[in-house]
């Protein structure tokens, strides 16, 4: 008798400090799985302000949608989300260019102001400051579960606080760039690749 195959993970997305789904690597990794039949296995939500609201939320659509068959990708704010879940649920995770300690940057960034990709308001409290301490993970387990996307030019975010973090994962350091990695489309398959989206999808769950 044979087995039936493996379905492909399902993939979430976690977009960064004030971005969307609407965010430019956002639209890469879905055109990318549209082109592969797998766009039914992305899961790319709009993350709230609040931290906490934030992981909660993923957490929930990784129960709902994919317990136990899910792989994480996250950029920026949204890596620093990915490493918690990674470590929670036991999930491979792709991070890119990602915080590994947003306390120390976001506490500047406390007020109100708009979204990346609409004139929505966008208000960042002082309270998630501690909320963002809860979720840090000092260390990494499992280090093969990781894959870091880092670039030297990124101009938000030290890219060896990175690398020291991910010690032992996958890493791809790419020399010059940005913090949006605005050459994401060369580094998408490599992306995928690790999180188990290569099979072509039949457009059914």
């Amino acid at each position: 008798m044979t087995s039936a195959p493996q379905l492909p993970p399902y993939l979430l997305y976690l977009h960064g400090f004030r971005s969307s789904p609407k965010s430019m690597k956002a639209r890469v990794v879905q055109a990318a799985l549209e082109e592969r039949g797998l766009l039914d296995r992305l899961i790319c939500p709009q993350l709230p302000a609040s931290p906490k609201a934030a992981f909660a939320l993923a957490l929930d659509l990784a129960a709902q949608h994919a317990p136990g068959n899910l792989a994480i990708v996250g950029s920026s704010l949204g890596g620093f989300y990915a490493c918690a879940l990674a470590e929670r649920l036991g999930v491979p995770a792709v991070v890119i260019n990602p915080s590994v300690d947003p306390t120390r940057n976001l506490e500047h960034h406390v007020g109100v102001t708009t979204n990346w990709h609409s004139d929505e308001p966008f208000e960042f409290r002082p309270e998630y400051i501690d909320e963002l301490k809860a979720l840090r993970v000092a260390a990494i387990t499992q280090p093969e579960r990781y894959f870091l996307l880092a670039a030297t030019g990124d101009e938000v975010l030290d890219y060896r606080d990175m690398v020291a973090h991910y010690a032992g994962a996958r890493q791809h350091v790419i020399y010059g760039s940005d913090h949006a990695v605005s050459e994401f489309p060369m580094y998408v398959d490599e992306v995928l690749a690790f999180c188990g989206m290569d099979a072509v999808g039949d457009g059914t769950r």
